[in-house]
């Protein structure tokens, strides 16, 4: 029998990235990268109880995913789960965490009945992954329900889309359009970082990745981290429209996720 399973993006951009996601049994946060208290009122604000959480799992250190992981570590007596180097580069912001647990980028971790699969993936961080959560208790066989998250992301791979294959809800890296990156106000070097090979993600890009692990039972796509500065919500929509259209899947729901508020919660 499929667990449930719900998810909430909280935040999304160069401003700060928390997702929640939960089955029956067990509640994480994947990254936090805003203050303690600002999270807290975004759980809040989707009826999420913070001192119910059970864990949190960094991605990569960049402020912007790890901001508020110290804090609330400290405040709910929460583990950490982070590889050796995102632990090092973030020392500084993290602070003492009440229960770091170290991993191996391409390991598969089992929080109570949730299973945890990490990949590593190209972005100017340490040792950055991305992850496909599945509420199985580490188990795939036994739930099909998937969630893959990959955002901060410069290209894809073919680890990357074997992963993401088979997910039921996406939540991806729409980053920038090309013609208001370039035509933008970020100085040259900034543009050049966004679109490097360990940046960030295009609209077109992104498309391309959709399209690649599309499925017939891909429910939600969920836009993310686009830039305020350098994309359109409706220019994103657009790719992603016309990646599930030509792949022949318009059933399924896009959904795109905000800098300044959250997104309510999604039912797998």
């Amino acid at each position: 029998m499929k667990r449930e399973m719900r998810f909430a993006v909280l935040a999304s951009g160069s401003g700060g990235n928390a997702c929640y996601v939960e089955t029956g049994n067990t509640r994480i946060l994947i990254d936090a990268g805003l203050s303690c208290r600002e999270i807290e009122r975004r759980m809040e604000l989707v009826g999420i109880e913070p001192a119910n959480l059970d864990a949190i799992i960094v991605t990569h250190e960049h402020g912007d995913h790890i901001k508020g992981a110290g804090a609330l570590s400290r405040r709910y007596d929460l583990p950490v789960y982070l590889n050796h180097k995102t632990l090092e580069r973030g020392r500084r912001m993290l602070g003492n965490l009440a229960s770091p647990v170290i991993l191996h980028t391409g390991q598969m971790l089992t929080i109570k009945d949730l299973c945890v699969e990490t990949f590593t993936k190209c972005h100017d961080a340490s040792d950055p992954f991305g992850l496909v959560v599945s509420g199985t208790g580490g188990t795939p066989d036994q739930n099909g329900t998937r969630i893959g998250l990959v955002t901060d992301l410069g290209r894809s791979t073919g680890l990357v889309e074997d992963r993401l294959k088979g997910c039921h809800a996406l939540i991806m890296e729409f980053n920038y359009d090309q013609e208001m990156l370039d035509e933008g106000p970020y100085p040259l070097d900034l543009k050049r970082r966004i679109k490097g090979q360990d940046g960030h993600l295009s609209n077109v890009q992104a498309g391309e990745l959709l399209r690649a692990v599309s499925h017939r039972d891909l429910r939600f796509v969920v836009l993310a981290h686009l830039s305020e500065a350098n994309n359109d919500p409706d220019k994103a929509r657009e790719e992603a429209e016309k990646a599930l259209s030509e792949r022949g899947y318009k059933e399924t729901k896009i959904l795109i996720s905000y800098q300044d508020e959250p997104l309510p919660l999604v039912e797998l």
